[in-house]
């Protein structure tokens, strides 16, 4: 419904001023860089000011961001806002799994999402696989207890000589977390909590969508294409958590985590799944809220994300 009388700012029912704050965050969660989101917030406090009014209806808020933004920046903002508006309003929990393989930066791009869309949920698949640990020993279920990239020592079973260890070790594992991933998304659909998982074990195909009922489950893969680029992210990370994730131990196991990048890509290209290649974070986020204000949810039984544009792997943003 394009309703431009609708009221988009009233606080005079909760007894509080604007906030600027508030604001931005509504306008980042269409995919607007936080700057210029923070400018039509600014504008729309002075124009509030200036009208002596707690409240701005859709047709005010299109005129400042045109005039903040320029006529199509501003105009292309408020449709995005429109349609995130109406996302919100559903009465049902807004659910994001991102995935992809070690190094990619879901847990950045998990973080910058929450904080846009006001999500407060936020975990991660190896927290969950943590937890795993404390309950399950080495002797019982060995393959949690080794990180993704080389679950191949925990395979105990004959395979061929040709097998992808690596892959067959990180399947293992992953069907074992997703037992408790799945508990956690389930738990949030019941109490209608929206909630970010992050984590390389979110495969797509793996998760039981069954208990998903009407929640709006968006899910995502995220790459990074370039091998050299995605190896930069490791030394990236030690700099920033000052060697508390040990460089060497990433580098050495390089190869094998390209290669679940690649199982996992070709997962997402079978269910359908949308595979976003992180090259700037900024086009990334703005790519994946994109996305997410475009589709209905769908569950696994038709593919666990259908894009109809284009096929799954062809869908990178640079």
């Amino acid at each position: 419904m394009n309703d431009d009388s609708e009221l988009i700012v009233v606080n005079q029912s909760y007894g509080l001023p604007y906030s600027k704050g508030l604001m931005a965050q509504a306008l980042m969660a269409t995919g607007i860089s936080p700057e210029r989101a923070y400018q039509v917030a600014a504008a729309v406090e002075v124009t509030l000011k200036r009208k002596g009014t707690p409240t701005i209806t859709l047709a005010g808020l299109r005129e400042v961001a045109r005039e903040a933004l320029g006529e199509v920046e501003g105009e292309n903002l408020i449709e995005r806002f429109r349609q995130w508006q109406r996302l919100t309003h559903l009465e049902r929990p807004l659910i994001i799994l991102i995935g992809g393989t070690t190094g990619v930066g879901k847990s950045t791009i998990a973080t910058q999402i929450a904080h846009r869309l006001g999500i407060t949920r936020v975990a991660s698949t190896d927290i969950v696989r943590q937890a795993m640990r404390a309950f399950f020993s080495p002797d019982l279920m060995p393959a949690i207890h080794r990180s993704s990239f080389d679950a191949a020592a925990a395979v105990r079973i004959p395979v061929p000589k040709s097998t992808d260890l690596t892959q067959v070790g990180f399947i293992e594992q992953t069907k074992s977390v997703v037992v408790g991933v799945n508990a956690l998304v389930q738990r949030a659909i019941e109490e209608t909590q929206s909630m970010i998982v992050e984590g390389v074990h979110l495969v797509p195909g793996f998760l039981d969508s069954t208990q998903w009922g009407d929640a709006l489950v968006l899910q995502y893969v995220i790459v990074v294409e370039d091998a050299a680029a995605h190896k930069s992210h490791f030394y990236v990370r030690e700099w920033e958590t000052d060697g508390i994730r040990p460089l060497r131990r990433y580098i050495e196991h390089f190869n094998q985590i390209r290669r679940i990048q690649r199982y996992i890509v070709a997962r997402a290209t079978q269910f359908g799944v949308q595979v976003v290649d992180n090259q700037s974070i900024d086009h990334t986020i703005k790519a994946l809220m994109a996305v997410g204000r475009h589709h209905e949810p769908v569950s696994d039984r038709q593919g666990a994300r259908r894009f109809h544009d284009h096929p799954a792997r062809d869908r990178h943003v640079g």
